[in-house]
């Protein structure tokens, strides 16, 4: 996981919400706190985390590496998970396939918090299992537990997974005490971010309602995409599934409290955080597939103990002459050659699963499947505008470029904003007044517009005063400067206006590219 997650880690470009995590990580602690009372409280912590790391080195690895690092723990916690539920084999087949998964490998390459909470949800779901299998204080799962909801509020659903294990492994009345007291101190950590975020809700209003398209692309995404791997690994679920206990290894003590099986562990992870989150988004959408990644963790283990059930069902019990026994420190061990031959055959499946899923990893790693990338946008600007232009960012968001990738915009006159965005305490800043920006607007002969897709189309009329000025005295004084002059990049238009009647002096100067600015770099046309 971590040699996938280092792969083609540095794609030369970050996207939109990425280049959120460059821009607010990169600001002060009392800053950062600020901006949280009015924007992206829900990501918080994570940008607190990020601070240090992006003061050290703001570049895409070192943006990407935490969650690299987190993916591979994720992988790591996945095969302990199944060595301790059944056996070796399951669990390192489980963590290979939750490798191998190209979902897993997205977000191991994305700057945001999605990779850390799914390694808290599989770090706290195994010391779920070690705290209701013997006498193990609930503190550790507590505090993991508060910390991942901490790092993302939905992530609060997976304590409706172990529920349903603790319920299904009949615990008894003390280790249900104890979850309950650590889940609830949880709750209770996570109300004041929950309040506070309800207020942002807004954010996320562009979610559509999900219907059952949603859940058949998760579905695709945790067990592989259409075709001979996907039927394979539901298949292998579904045996998971099957009444009766997996084998356990020779190994594992036997304990005087009731251990959660495979199936129970896995099953709830994987299917009720999702499912849960998909009937609330019916009432009030907030489904999306990154919000649920910690469910992942469940498919691989499934699949794992399928094969190793069908692999034992076929094999059936080993002949004497196959077995070795050996001492060691702790008592004799027994072992057989064909264990390893069985583990080394898994191994080699999981390999040929992965090239069938190949081209989508290949796929991943370049900027095309990514919304855009505002590197390119800044390498753009760049290249057309010079020192002392004017330029309006339609809508404001579209400003996001420049603050993350603030080299391509150096000396450039950013017309609409009052007050910059880490003193205002907001994501892009605080623009003029209507009034204001008006009488900016009409005191220029020339003027570069910067626009989102929607907002040069004749159906966008925004509600914010500010932007229906820029719309109005745009498209009212002010003309296009011939085709010639208008630029795309990764869905962003960038065009220069003039006056409808200034001098030609006035776009004179804007004829030759700035020679103190390298080119923009070629890249593939979006995908």
């Amino acid at each position: 996981m971590l040699a996938l997650g280092l792969w083609g880690l540095d794609r030369g470009g970050t996207w939109r919400d990425e280049a959120v995590t460059v821009q607010v990580a990169r600001r002060s602690v009392p800053q950062i706190w600020r901006l949280l009372h009015g924007v992206d409280a829900v990501h918080g912590l994570y940008y607190l985390l990020m601070h240090p790391v992006l003061a050290l080195r703001a570049d895409e690895v070192a943006l990407r590496l935490p969650s690299v690092c987190a993916a591979a723990a994720t992988a790591g916690l996945i095969a302990a998970l199944g060595v301790r539920l059944a056996r070796p084999r399951v669990g390192l087949w489980a963590g290979l396939l939750y490798a191998a998964t190209p979902l897993a490998g997205h977000y191991a390459q994305e700057g945001r918090s999605y990779a850390l909470v799914a390694a808290g949800v599989t770090g706290a779901t195994l010391l779920l299992v070690r705290a209701s299998a013997g006498r193990r204080s609930w503190w550790p799962y507590g505090a993991v537990v508060t910390l991942t909801c901490l790092l993302h509020e939905l992530a609060v659903l997976a304590l409706l997974a172990h529920a349903v294990t603790l319920a299904h492994a009949r615990a008894p009345w003390r280790v249900r005490r104890g979850w309950a007291g650590a889940a609830g101190a949880a709750v209770t950590a996570l109300i004041p971010l929950a309040l506070v975020s309800r207020a942002q809700a807004g954010q996320i209003a562009w979610l559509p309602r999900p219907g059952t398209g949603s859940a058949e692309r998760l579905l695709h995404a945790f067990l592989g995409q259409p075709g001979p791997v996907f039927w394979t690994c539901l298949a292998l679920a579904c045996v998971a599934l099957l009444p009766g206990r997996l084998p356990r290894a020779e190994a594992t003590p036997p304990g005087p409290r009731r251990v959660p099986s495979l199936a129970s562990v896995a099953l709830p992870l994987a299917a009720l955080p999702p499912l849960a989150l998909l009937a609330v988004s019916q009432v009030r959408p907030m489904y999306d597939d990154r919000y649920v990644l910690y469910a992942l963790a469940g498919a691989p283990l499934l699949v794992a103990a399928g094969a190793d059930r069908l692999l034992t069902a076929a094999t059936g019990a080993l002949p004497n002459r196959a077995r070795t026994r050996t001492r060691t420190g702790t008592g004799t061990r027994t072992r057989t050659p064909a264990r390893a031959t069985a583990a080394l055959a898994g191994t080699l499946a999981v390999a040929l699963a992965f090239t069938q899923q190949l081209p989508l990893h290949r796929r991943d790693r370049s900027l095309l499947t990514r919304p855009d990338s505002l590197a390119a946008v800044s390498a753009l600007a760049a290249r057309e505008l010079r020192p002392g232009d004017a330029l309006v960012f339609l809508p404001s968001i579209g400003r996001r470029a420049a603050l993350s990738h603030p080299e391509g915009f150096r000396g450039v006159r950013d017309i609409a904003l009052r007050v910059p965005a880490p003193a205002s305490g907001t994501l892009y800043g605080r623009e003029a007044g209507a009034r204001e920006l008006r009488r900016r607007l009409l005191a220029l002969d020339r003027l570069w517009v910067l626009a989102e897709p929607y907002a040069l189309r004749s159906p966008w009329f925004p509600r914010n005063p500010t932007e229906r000025v820029k719309l109005t005295v745009v498209s009212e004084e002010f003309v296009p400067y011939e085709p010639r002059r208008e630029f795309v990049r990764d869905g962003v238009t960038l065009r220069l206006y003039i006056r409808r009647s200034a001098p030609a002096r006035a776009v004179i100067r804007s004829e030759a590219p700035r020679p103190d600015r390298p080119p923009a770099s070629p890249r593939p046309a979006p995908w």
